[in-house]
């Protein structure tokens, strides 16, 4: 397999997480190394019509539990006293524009930014080793 860079992979992994779960797709082609994408915005092509006979999904932030637990993880870490406020918001509508905006009222935004992108590169890693995907070394 042509090897991928581990920034191509986070690309389309936020590609996959720029809409809701489900709705935009990004394929690993495990015998080229290419990154295939695919949404329902668009006319979405099949699996089967992919150059490649074996390729992986990239997956949504919600299938590493980097959704609702990272930021009950983060408000534990950095914001204990508003837990439950934390908590209330995710039964709402908006939930992540609440949040944002709780955290930029707490100073904590760049805060939650930085922790969001560090936790989604260290879950991305992770899953690109248990898939045995290899990766190009690239300077950084």
């Amino acid at each position: 397999m042509d090897m991928t860079t581990f920034d191509e992979i986070h690309n389309a992994f936020l590609y996959v997480c720029s809409a809701e779960y489900g709705m935009n797709r990004a394929f690993l082609c495990l015998d080229n190394g290419e990154i295939y994408y695919q949404s329902e915005w668009d006319d979405p092509k099949d699996e089967d019509e992919f150059e490649c006979d074996h390729f992986i999904p990239i997956p949504h932030k919600n299938e590493l539990n980097l959704g609702q637990m990272l930021v009950i993880e983060f408000a534990e870490e950095h914001l204990p006293d508003d837990l439950n406020t934390i908590r209330r918001i995710f039964g709402r509508r908006g939930a992540y524009r609440q949040l944002k905006d709780l955290f930029d009222e707490r100073g904590l935004l760049q805060t939650w930014y930085d922790y969001e992108n560090a936790r989604q590169r260290e879950a991305l890693r992770e899953w690109a080793k248990d898939n045995e995907i290899e990766l190009e070394s690239q300077a950084t």
